[in-house]
């Protein structure tokens, strides 16, 4: 019987005395700030809060010599390239960026992205034949293909030329395609190896418009797409990713692209400040929407589209893709919980139907993940074969995992933290012994509980509007470079309630007697069953609250415990 687990919260390292004496230049709640982040003086602290758009060369990938030569020689002949992508947010910015960059520079280009339900992920041999048949030269994908082991060879078959652009992890092989571009390949130098998708596409637009000589139409070209789809692959945001997506955000928060801004405002976002939780929680899961349940190929659309009326109807197919993918998602999560406790395993959850729709099974792993903090495995059972997506902990390398099962898979690939498959129905039952066994093995002797991490304990009193200022300066916050969390002890509720749909959320009043603060605990209603103490401790975010116009210092309390429970 699987148990949602609780949280363990974990206090930050405090800051030795010579580091604060380093960081004197900063009040000292964020000196301990940065001594989390690895920052131990002035200079580096420096460097970290204004990072600049240094960016590297991006001739320091391997093969990106060839890519350019090869694709400046189409360009220039008006050979057709097609740009092949990814039906995610990642794969979708990717291929719009580079569409937008080939077309800017006079080429021939179309976009391809497959379908999830008709062709699944990634590179195949029948949108191969079509863009052969569409008289197609060249196909560059991004993204996608760095597994595709026999589509490459496929492609070589038929003629087609095939340059593989891709940030997922390889096999020993690397596809025979004509050339390949990743970060994560045996020989390649370049020093930010976990550039995202959009990431490596921007690389070849870089050394492209180098390449050419072409003048973008504005310095941060592009950089929207970047922020958009880096921020919602979850990469770490540090390193050039940060410099990325800093960058991103303020071409984001100009609102020249007109799809963007008006999906935003579909959302009740504010386009001129837009954030990184802002793409994460409002812009990806709409854009996500359509290729979870139809076709992608409206929000590739919306992206590149300049008609307002245009604009406006693609915006309002968004919005209620969404909608119902919120629907169905819920829906497959109950049937998810039910299923997960029939099973015996204990390190790893297992949940296929064939009800469930294979565009949602990656969100239905990630919740389950979340509640039981658990490998999760999530799939749908269509005829003969399984399609499944998994999301993992940080203890248990789910690609790996795969890997080590790949005799039994039709296809396979993915992070550390999130990968994707396709199995044969018969090797299920094996598949789920093998991993199970893994699990066992990694995580058996573990401590199988969520931990938040805490930058600073400090009381409610302590706690200043001016702090807001220096959290501004860590944007943009994400993977590997959080938001800072506090905790504060002892403080007393009032007037708790219930609020959103089906009261999931909880909204009350935090005091130490001398001052007060509103505060938000999101999927935490269950409070209102169980009775929200009187006196807790909590572990929040402090934000300013932007709604309807009007702002208001809030806490956004990730996790709530009686006092003194800890």
């Amino acid at each position: 019987m699987q148990k949602v687990a609780s949280k363990r919260w974990k206090l930050a390292e405090k800051i030795p005395a010579e580091v604060e004496q380093a960081l004197s230049y900063y009040p000292p709640f964020f000196r301990q700030v940065l001594y989390n982040r690895g920052i131990k003086n002035t200079d580096q602290a420096m460097a970290f809060l204004n990072p600049g758009e240094n960016f590297y060369d991006p001739m320091l990938l391997l093969n990106m010599d060839g890519v350019v030569e090869r694709l400046s020689y189409a360009i220039d002949r008006k050979e057709a390239i097609a740009v092949y992508g990814d039906y995610d947010v990642d794969g979708v910015s990717a291929t719009a960026l580079l569409v937008e960059i080939i077309q800017l520079l006079g080429g021939n280009v179309t976009a391809y992205i497959p379908n999830r339900f008709d062709e699944g992920y990634g590179l195949n041999i029948e949108a191969l034949n079509y863009l052969r048949e569409q008289g197609i030269q060249l196909v560059l994908t991004v993204d996608c293909g760095i597994r595709s082991l026999g589509e490459a060879e496929h492609a070589r078959q038929i003629g087609l030329d095939l340059i593989i652009s891709d940030h997922h992890h390889p096999l020993e092989q690397i596809p025979a395609a004509q050339f390949v571009i990743c970060p994560k390949q045996k020989g390649d130098l370049y020093p930010e190896k976990n550039l995202a998708g959009v990431g490596v596409a921007y690389k070849i637009a870089q050394a492209l418009v180098q390449r050419c000589l072409k003048e973008l139409p504005y310095e941060g070209f592009g950089l929207d797409l970047v922020a958009l789809g880096t921020v919602a692959d979850v990469v770490p945001l540090t390193g050039e990713n940060r410099m990325l997506v800093r960058a991103g955000l303020k071409e984001l928060r100009r609102g020249w692209r007109a799809g963007l801004r008006s999906l935003a405002q579909a959302a009740r976002l504010t386009p001129s400040t837009l954030s990184t939780a802002d793409i994460g929680f409002g812009l990806a899961p709409r854009l996500n929407a359509a290729g979870r349940l139809e076709s992608a190929l409206a929000s590739y659309q919306l992206l590149l589209e300049r008609d307002v009326q245009q604009i406006g109807l693609l915006v309002q197919r968004l919005d209620d893709q969404n909608r119902e993918r919120q629907k169905i998602t819920a829906e497959m999560q109950q049937r998810a919980e039910e299923l997960i406790q029939q099973e015996e395993f204990e390190e790893i959850l297992f949940a296929f139907d064939t009800s469930f729709n294979p565009g949602v099974v990656g969100l239905v792993a990630g919740k389950l993940t979340e509640s039981y903090y658990r490998p999760a495995v999530v799939g749908t059972i269509n005829g003969e074969y399984v399609r499944a997506s998994c999301r993992s902990i940080p203890a248990f390398h789910v690609t790996q995992a795969l890997d080590a099962c790949a005799d039994l898979m039709v296809h396979h690939g993915g992070h550390a933290l999130a990968a994707g498959f396709t199995i044969h129905r018969d090797h299920l039952p094996e598949l789920k012994l093998r991993l199970a066994k893994i699990a066992a093995d990694q995580l058996g002797d573990l401590d199988l509980r969520p931990v938040l991490r805490a930058d600073v304990e400090l009381p409610l009193g302590e706690l200043h509007p001016e702090f807001l200022k220096y959290l501004h300066l860590l944007e943009p916050t994400g993977m590997d470079n959080p938001e800072v969390y506090f905790v504060s002890r002892n403080v007393r509720t009032l007037n708790p309630r219930a609020i959103g749909a089906d009261g999931k959320h909880l909204k009350f009043l935090v005091t130490d007697g001398w001052i007060t603060y509103d505060a938000v605990a999101f999927r935490q209603g269950h409070w209102m069953e169980s009775g929200l103490p009187k006196e807790v401790d909590i572990l929040y975010r402090f934000e300013l609250n932007t709604y309807n116009g009007r702002e208001n210092l809030q806490l956004n309390v990730v996790d709530i415990k009686p006092a003194g429970s800890d």
